[in-house]
């Protein structure tokens, strides 16, 4: 049963990330309640049950990744959300969905931290913790939307990339992105259709339904099995780790603008930071000012080659909001390029494009210093 169609008119971010996972064919949901996420969890209590899928209020959120990896592994479109003290109690669950190889979707909406921290307001504190925060080693695909729109579409991608390379998939959204309100295309019955039959064909071997499966967190063969012989753990992070590396052409995505081919500046940003770093290279390129913008989509796996390729200035301006997380990425992948400045800003205020225009000249005319916190 299809709720929406053609253009919505004032989608909800929250509400959008709904949809995009039901149009993908999300027939599981495990979570609990959490600003500010808390309308996920709402509106698939009431919309997933009509759809014939299934809705479980857990205890907690690790319960939530708990029955959501499951869930995945007898067969369900598995998701949860949450935010980021909840993101943090998932962190164990998450290493075993990678360990384990199960497709299960995770939306982080990200607020101020640490601890309770700023329950409703936006932050980018989570970045590092969606790459970082399970023990070990092991890649995933994080994904960071910077608009209505794309909380349905990168939704349906995580989908997507989860049943494909057979591992979790993180939406990193924030309160700003969760909360705002815009007009939404819904993919037409086709697309919609293409995607669930690509999901559908992906999917792991499923628990009861004659197939052998053996499940475990320890180190395993290809069976499934658990051994010691530092071989096949070698082997076996290896490939855990190349399937996800060995495919960045088809998992990574950013946006590159360019207003000539020798900027004197390139701004650097993702997710909700991104609207306002993007209205500023606006403002700048309409002033003459030679200058590049990139939005980062895929925040994990980094794209640090693609970085290396586009970007052609020697001054780099990063833009978000935390005290310098992706900025540590992009300063060692760039290390070749002379001035990168972090321009952060925390405390629930959001950017402007005036105040990011006035810094990005700043930074131009060499006034910026290393770190410029508004």
């Amino acid at each position: 049963m299809r709720m929406w169609k053609g253009r919505v008119d004032f989608m909800q971010g929250n509400e959008a990330v709904v949809e995009g996972a039901l149009l993908a064919g999300c027939d599981f949901f495990a979570g609990y309640p959490i600003t500010p996420a808390s309308e996920i969890v709402e509106l698939m209590a009431l919309k997933l049950p009509k759809r014939g899928g299934k809705f479980v209020q857990m205890e907690d959120e690790m319960g939530s990744l708990a029955a959501a990896i499951g869930a995945s592994l007898v067969g369900a479109k598995a998701m949860t959300a949450t935010s980021g003290p909840g993101f943090s109690l998932m962190q164990e669950n998450l290493g075993f969905a990678i360990m384990c190889e199960v497709p299960v979707v995770i939306v982080d909406v990200m607020r101020g931290g640490p601890s309770t921290g700023q329950p409703t307001l936006h932050s980018q504190g989570d970045v590092m913790q969606a790459r970082w925060g399970h023990h070990g080693d092991g890649e995933l695909i994080v994904y960071a939307p910077w608009s209505v729109q794309e909380c349905l579409n990168l939704t349906m991608e995580a989908f997507r990339k989860a049943t494909k390379y057979k591992t979790p998939v993180i939406l990193l959204s924030d309160a700003i992105i969760a909360h705002m309100r815009e007009n939404v295309v819904v993919p037409d019955e086709e697309e919609v259709e293409l995607i669930r039959e690509e999901i559908e064909r992906s999917h792991k071997p499923i628990f009861g339904r004659g197939t052998s499966v053996h499940v475990t967190g320890l180190a395993h063969d290809e069976r499934g099995y658990p051994s010691d012989d530092p071989n096949v753990y070698r082997k076996l992070l290896g490939r855990l780790r190349s399937k996800i590396l060995d495919n960045i052409d088809d998992i990574i995505m950013l946006k590159y603008e360019k207003t000539c081919e020798q900027q004197d500046l390139t701004i650097i940003s993702y997710g909700s930071s991104a609207r306002a770093a993007k209205e500023a290279y606006i403002k700048l390129k309409e002033e003459g000012i030679r200058v590049g913008f990139i939005r980062l989509i895929t925040l994990w796996p980094f794209p640090e080659d693609l970085l290396r390729n586009v970007i052609n200035s020697d001054k780099v301006m990063v833009v978000e909001y935390n005290q310098g997380q992706i900025y540590h990425f992009v300063k060692a992948a760039l290390r070749d390029v002379s001035d990168i400045i972090l321009v952060s800003k925390i405390g629930g205020e959001p950017f402007t494009p005036s105040e990011l225009k006035i810094v990005a000249k700043k930074i131009i005319k060499g006034d910026g210093g290393c770190e410029v916190i508004l």
